[in-house]
């Protein structure tokens, strides 16, 4: 049975309260419009599981501190602007059940404050002085923009194999996390070696973090009926990417051709859906998806056993095992 993210959280939930109100702090503005915008969105926000990577790697090397507020608040205003941007990207009508954004106030406005959020993101780093944690931050703003262009690089021609997903979804999805991870560590520690060593725990569960989304799409047991958004979308993914190089020539390019030309047809993603699983997708990605699990909780073993570090292990049980 997998954990609920309150359960997990318990540990932290004083610091994650502070967090919340210091966070609507930091996204205030003298504009009206853009007050708005930010109220709404943190009413609608998720389930905040970046603050907590923060928060538990924090406290699994030294006790959480201004720093460790500040580095939570700036991965979630990094976070937040991505989404805000990746929405008009995608023309996302929708996000986590409300509407996106620009779907209320259009296009320009929401990219607008999507780099307003990440400049009150680098104003906090640079006004607490906290180079560090700005480092941090740019590397994985330039990270997620490079991935999302090289995803839309390929989605073009369909040539995506596993080397070229793990790139991107490193860079897309993983750095956030890793980013995370350093910033919970950095706030407590110069140690680079165990900033690096948080940095690599990130990468590896964000990893699989994005895989176990890839099998939601798909309609993996017990995750609900499969959406197929990604082939919508002309996004290969890990289940795809095996199932074509174990078909035959014929077939993969049948198959492509209905990614590329058809993919909003119902019936036809259906059909490459029905294919997937049929071709064993499904199960190599769960194997694989596992081994990147594995690999984490091999890092996070070799840190000091305490309550940061029980709460680590939490996330990573959850973020392979949960429903959605």
């Amino acid at each position: 049975m997998a954990l609920s993210l309150s359960k997990i959280k318990a540990p932290i939930e004083e610091e994650l309260k502070l967090f919340e109100y210091r966070f609507r702090a930091s996204m205030k503005s003298n504009v009206p419009l853009l007050d708005r915008i930010t109220y709404y969105i943190v009413k609608t926000k998720g389930k905040q599981m970046r603050p907590m990577f923060v928060f538990f790697c924090a406290k699994m090397m030294g006790d959480i501190n201004e720093n460790t507020h500040i580095g939570a608040a700036l991965i979630e205003l990094l976070h937040t602007a991505t989404l805000v941007h990746d929405d008009v990207v995608d023309d996302s009508m929708k996000r986590r059940s409300f509407f996106s954004v620009n779907a209320l106030w259009k296009n320009k406005i929401a990219v607008l404050v999507g780099d307003y959020l990440l400049a009150k993101g680098l104003l906090l780093s640079i006004d607490s002085d906290n180079i560090k944690l700005l480092k941090i931050m740019s590397s994985a703003v330039k990270d997620m923009s490079e991935g999302e262009l090289l995803q839309m690089e390929k989605a073009r021609l369909l040539n995506i194999d596993e080397a070229v997903y793990f790139d991107i979804i490193r860079q897309k999805t993983a750095s956030l996390i890793s980013s995370a991870c350093s910033v919970g560590i950095a706030s407590v520690t110069n140690d680079d070696t165990l900033i690096e060593k948080a940095r690599l725990f990130g990468e590896k569960l964000g990893i699989a973090f994005q895989m176990r989304d890839d099998l939601f799409d798909l309609g993996q047991e017990n995750t609900g009926k499969p959406t197929g958004i990604d082939i919508k979308e002309k996004k290969l993914t890990l289940p795809i990417i095996y199932a074509l190089s174990k078909a035959e020539k014929a077939t993969q390019k049948h198959i492509k051709n209905l990614i590329r030309k058809h993919h909003k047809n119902k019936s036809k993603v259906a059909e490459v859906i029905d294919f997937i699983h049929q071709s064993g997708g499904i199960e190599y990605t769960k194997k694989v998806m596992q081994q990147y699990e594995k690999e984490a909780a091999e890092i996070l073993q070799t840190f000091p056993d305490n309550e940061g570090r029980a709460g680590l292990q939490q996330l990573i049980a959850y973020t392979t095992e949960r429903k959605r």
